[in-house]
């Protein structure tokens, strides 16, 4: 699958924005904005094993599509939701567990890079990533 492979974030786009808005802190989001954040995905059929490495933590998250699983970022804040394959895309469709709000996700691949939208309360935010 496209997918496998190590990641390593390139840039972002809006991600202060969308962090302000999830409610993350000014001192937590200026960490975040320079987290190295290095994504290694392997797909195994439905099984995806995503290994995130980063300033703050280092974590495995074991996943199986259209199957509802726990997830908390690295902020603190707790998810339940899924991820489903639409076409060549990877959509996780979350919802806070403190709260009920939504945050959906977009993995895809453009041209040589991996693309990861986040959408939460109309702020949309992207972190583009190169192969490692």
């Amino acid at each position: 699958m496209a997918f496998n492979g190590t990641w390593k974030v390139d840039r972002s786009e809006n991600y202060d924005k969308f962090m302000e808005k999830m409610g993350v802190n000014l001192g937590k989001r200026k960490l975040a904005a320079h987290d190295n954040l290095k994504l290694t995905i392997t797909q195994e059929g439905n099984k995806f094993t995503v290994k995130e490495s980063s300033t703050f933590r280092n974590i495995e998250v074991v996943f199986e599509l259209g199957v509802t699983f726990n997830y908390n970022l690295a902020d603190g804040t707790e998810l339940s939701g899924t991820w489903s394959l639409e076409g060549n895309k990877l959509v996780g469709k979350f919802k806070r567990t403190d709260n009920g709000n939504e945050l959906n996700t977009v993995r895809e691949i453009i041209g040589d890079e991996l693309v990861q939208t986040y959408v939460y309360e109309g702020v949309e935010a992207k972190r583009i990533f190169k192969k490692d």
